[in-house]
């Protein structure tokens, strides 16, 4: 038998008002963990393999210095490449590999290769040691050299571009290999907030119809995220 209308609002109005005091106390500890909002939980390994390159990543996060991003814009990374079934990365700025871990671990879910450029042969070693580790070297090439002319040697299609290189060669990255992202695929800018970016670089993605752009974790190191739509 069902309640009447006015006894079922007053029912909803009360369970209403018991979630919400539930739920409060938990609402405020997550803010008071980050002031921008709430911390999303660590990621959860769906598989053996994925344990594996998540343990490295922590280790790499834990240990190594030279992080190219932070942890929430690598996360972000795996995010993109994963969900547009990523066949082909590729990664302007080594460094030790933290960046690239975190698109491997994509890469591991689609079946896909990273191709990556570092100018120092140091951090480029200590990179392979860390793709090694995490089980992923077989799906990376690792280009030491300048990537101006390195990427010239590029020839296949490329489902997300990752720039974190020299911040004044954006956009000479972006003119020689924007040709070569498929349509529907991203183009991923490090430090548009810190440091300043390029303007010719965010005018080019912003100003042109073929692209699509927005601009994320601006109160932070600042995260371009292009789309090529033709």
């Amino acid at each position: 038998m069902g309640h009447h209308p006015a006894r079922r609002a007053a029912l909803r109005s009360a369970f209403l008002a018991s979630l919400a005091a539930a739920s409060a106390p938990l609402t405020t500890a997550a803010l008071a963990q980050d002031r921008r909002g709430v911390r999303a939980r660590a990621p959860l390994a769906a598989s053996p393999e994925e344990r594996r390159i998540l343990s490295i990543i922590e280790d790499v996060y834990r240990r190594q210095r030279y992080l190219s991003v932070p942890e929430e814009d690598g996360r972000l990374l795996r995010i993109l490449a994963e969900s547009i079934g990523a066949q082909h990365v590729v990664e302007l700025g080594t460094s030790t590999g933290y960046s690239g871990l975190w698109l491997l671990l994509a890469l591991a879910r689609t079946g896909g290769r990273l191709t990556t450029f570092e100018y120092d042969r140091g951090r480029r070693d200590v990179a392979r040691a860390n793709f090694e580790r995490a089980g992923v070297l077989d799906r990376a090439s690792l280009v030491l050299g300048d990537a101006h002319i390195e990427i010239s040697k590029l020839k296949a299609p490329i489902d997300l571009l990752f720039i974190d290189a020299d911040k004044e060669g954006y956009l000479d990255y972006l003119r020689q290999l924007a040709p070569l992202v498929r349509a529907g695929g991203l183009i991923v800018a490090h430090n548009m907030a810190s440091p300043p970016p390029d303007p010719r670089y965010v005018e080019a993605v912003t100003a042109d119809p073929a692209f699509d752009t927005v601009f994320l974790n601006m109160d932070e190191a600042g995260v371009g995220v292009t789309l090529k739509k033709r």
